[in-house]
C-alpha cells in the first residue's frame, strides 16, 4: 500500500540533523527488512541486478556521474568483469540473507519529519524487491557519508546501522561489491 509520505527528504537535512535522525532511519530500514520476503512479488536479487548491468554496459549507457572517482577512468566492461568475479560469494550470502529491500536507499528517498527528526517512510520504490540487505546498506552508507561533518560521525553512523540491525560483523566486501555494481545498473 502506498500513500503520500510526510516530511522532507533526508538529503535536505543538515549533517547534524541527519545524524540525529539516523537511528530512526536505521529502524525504519530495519522494519522494511523484517517484512517476510516470501510475500514480496518483486525480485531485486543479484541475478536481476547483474542482467541489468550487463544490458547497461552492452548499450554503453553507464552514467559516469554515478561511478566513484577511482572507477570513472576504467572502461565499464572492465568494471563489470571485476564485479562478476565476485558473484559466487555474493550469491551464497544472498541465498541466506534475502530480505525485502528498498533497492535505492539513498537520502533523497528517505523521508524525515524536520521537527521531530523521525523517519516517516520511503519514496521512489521502483527498485524495491527481495535481495541481499547489503544492497540497501551500501547505498545508504555511501550517500549519507556525504553529509557527515567528521570521521567520528561517519564511524558512529556505520556502527549504529549494524548494531541496531543486530549484525555483529559487517561484511565490508559485500558493501564494496554492491556499491560498485549499482552504478552499472542505471542507464
Amino acid at each position: 500500500m502506498t500513500s503520500a509520505v510526510p516530511g522532507v527528504p533526508a538529503s535536505e537535512l543538515s549533517g547534524g540533523d541527519l545524524f540525529a535522525a539516523w537511528p530512526s532511519i536505521v529502524a525504519t530500514l530495519g522494519a522494511l527488512h523484517q517484512l517476510d520476503p516470501r510475500g514480496c512479488p518483486f525480485d531485486r536479487g543479484l541475478g536481476q541486478m547483474l542482467a541489468r548491468a550487463r544490458d547497461v554496459v552492452a548499450r554503453s549507457a553507464v552514467n559516469p556521474d554515478f561511478l566513484s572517482e577511482t572507477d570513472r577512468p576504467v572502461p565499464p566492461a572492465m568494471l563489470l568483469a571485476q564485479v562478476e568475479s565476485e558473484i559466487p560469494a555474493c550469491l551464497e550470502a544472498e541465498a541466506h540473507e534475502r530480505v525485502v529491500c528498498h533497492g535505492d536507499a539513498t537520502m533523497p528517498n528517505l523521508m524525515v519529519d524536520p521537527v521531530t527528526l523521525r523517519c516517516t517512510g520511503f519514496v521512489d520504490l521502483g527498485r524495491m524487491g527481495t535481495a541481499d540487505p547489503y544492497v540497501d546498506f551500501s547505498l545508504m552508507l555511501a550517500n549519507a557519508g556525504e553529509a557527515w561533518t567528521s570521521e567520528a560521525q561517519a564511524r558512529h553512523a556505520f556502527e549504529t546501522l549494524f548494531r541496531e540491525l543486530g549484525i555483529d560483523r559487517p561484511d565490508h566486501g559485500r558493501l564494496d561489491f554492491y556499491l560498485r555494481l549499482d552504478p552499472l545498473t542505471w542507464g
